[in-house]
């Protein structure tokens, strides 16, 4: 079925796709956490873990991307439980009507740029698990039959490179992201060996993630009592 979609241009900054990609993230991976609060965003945007590239957003860039994806009508504003702490909460469901899978699919490209059916199969399993990377190759196809704005393109395989990649089209669909400079090709069981570190590098990743949003909560939780006693 086709999903209506508001008539605004879906064009973000690159400050948006990120604060976009963390509320997604937390969502699920970290539902405890979640709605995030302002400086919960913050970390998250700033996380060293599962982002590509690594930034280092002070808080005005997050407050315009914040007013930004909600004139886009992608975010909006919870209270905090009592609190004098306003939240966060993402509206991809509401705006593109997209499945979980496809949303799993889509964080992982905002927050970590393109990247092969293998690479997205393996970044997206702490919220969605797929089979196999036909599996992640047939659900971006039926979303882009589905929903009626473009949301992600199949690059051209590279020179060197085995598996072509997905990049997402919210930027834009004259964005170009640069490819990965050529490699020369390894022996199968040298790909098989790095296939195995980049997955063990992933589940560490994965786990340093976890904690740092376990950190993330205690800090804000701790900061909030604080305020009760100011």
């Amino acid at each position: 079925m086709q999903y209506d979609v508001d008539d605004a241009p879906l064009i973000l900054t690159a400050a948006e796709a990120r604060v976009l990609g963390c509320l997604m993230e937390k969502a699920v991976t970290t539902p405890d956490a979640y709605p995030l609060s302002f400086n919960g965003l913050i970390t998250a945007c700033n996380q060293k873990t599962n982002r590509n590239p690594v930034v280092d957003y002070d808080d005005d860039l997050v407050a315009e991307a914040v007013e930004g994806l909600r004139g886009k009508h992608l975010l909006y504003r919870v209270d905090g439980g009592g609190s004098r702490v306003q939240k966060y909460k993402h509206r991809i469901d509401e705006r593109l009507g997209i499945l979980p899978a496809s949303q799993a699919l889509l964080t992982v490209l905002l927050l970590r740029g393109a990247q092969t059916p293998g690479e997205l199969r393996t970044r997206s399993e702490r919220m969605h698990s797929f089979v196999d990377t036909e599996a992640v190759e047939a659900e971006v196809a039926e979303t882009s039959a589905d929903i009626s704005i473009p949301l992600w393109r199949r690059l051209p395989q590279a020179a060197g490179q085995k598996e072509a990649r997905y990049m997402h089209l919210l930027f834009g669909e004259d964005f170009i992201e640069e490819s990965p400079a050529p490699v020369c090709v390894a022996s199968e069981p040298a790909v098989a060996a790095v296939q195995q570190r980049n997955e063990r590098i992933d589940e560490l990743e994965t786990r340093v993630d976890q904690l740092e949003s376990q950190l993330a909560t205690l800090q804000a939780t701790f900061a909030e009592f604080r305020k009760q006693f100011d």
